[in-house]
């Protein structure tokens, strides 16, 4: 059996991707983080991309913080509303694919994690998706619900509301200044210090506590490969890098191509 800098030596002398196929032929407790860049492959725009001609003249701050929505709860439903539609016309791509079925299929521990709010991993078949900063396509109270509030009771409006209380609702993401769900995020915790892979997938790992799992997991011995074009912020925790796109790459390393994981 190799030691593990025999292992390191043979690893530098593949090919990254064929390397990363053996890793994950080989685990049997995976975790794969995804960002911005996944989605960016199926045409999503970023937060900031989405705000060009009308929408450029307002800051983040305004369109995704609770101040900024009580001070315009109509402007800023409205640009939810824009982003909706900019979703709802793109399809998840193949690495989105890979990953919903490499879920069905991979006999061991599995978890997918994302900081995209986009939804396109359930679209592409994945069943249980810790989403770190919400879902663009889900609504929650702004405060506390009271009694007569059920999102089902909402009046229709820009924004809907309880006509009782008043309560407004909002899109359930993650805003400015709001922690994330903490039990989601517990969870995906728990998830990185018990894997022996993780992939990091089409994220600069610039926002925290998210690109925090990337090194949570290094940290407790785990394999971190990196999936992305170019480079970012968590490429010195990784144990390898891909420089490839996630829908490349994905389905050859995960090997789902032809419906069959990688022996």
């Amino acid at each position: 059996m190799h030691s593990e800098e025999q292992a390191t030596g043979q690893a530098e002398q593949e090919e990254p991707m064929a390397v990363a196929a053996r890793w994950v032929a080989t685990a049997r407790n995976i975790v794969v983080l995804t960002g911005a860049g996944i989605s960016a492959e199926s045409g999503v725009p970023t937060f900031r991309d989405a705000q060009t001609g009308f929408w450029a003249q307002y800051r983040p701050e305004d369109m995704a913080s609770r101040e900024g929505y009580l001070a315009n709860p109509a402007m800023v439903w409205r640009w939810y509303e824009y982003r909706r539609e900019l979703v709802a016309k793109v399809r998840p791509n193949a690495g989105h694919e890979a990953l919903a079925t490499f879920e069905k299929l991979h006999g061991g521990d599995f978890t997918l994690v994302t900081q995209n709010v986009d939804g396109l991993h359930q679209r592409a078949g994945s069943a249980d998706v810790l989403c770190l900063h919400g879902n663009l396509n889900a609504q929650a109270w702004l405060d506390t619900p009271r009694d007569c509030c059920h999102l089902d009771w909402a009046v229709a409006g820009d924004p809907p509301h309880c006509d009782r209380c008043g309560n407004l609702v909002r899109p359930a993401v993650v805003w400015f200044g709001e922690a994330l769900p903490i039990k989601i995020l517990g969870r995906a915790q728990h998830a990185a210090e018990h894997c022996d892979l993780m992939l990091v997938v089409g994220t600069a790992g610039a926002v925290y506590p998210a690109a925090g799992l990337a090194r949570l997991a290094s940290r407790v011995g785990a394999r971190v490969v990196i999936v992305n074009p170019a480079p970012s912020e968590l490429d010195d925790a990784a144990d390898l890098i891909v420089r490839s796109s996630a829908s490349v790459a994905l389905p050859w390393i995960l090997g789902t191509g032809d419906g069959r994981i990688a022996a």
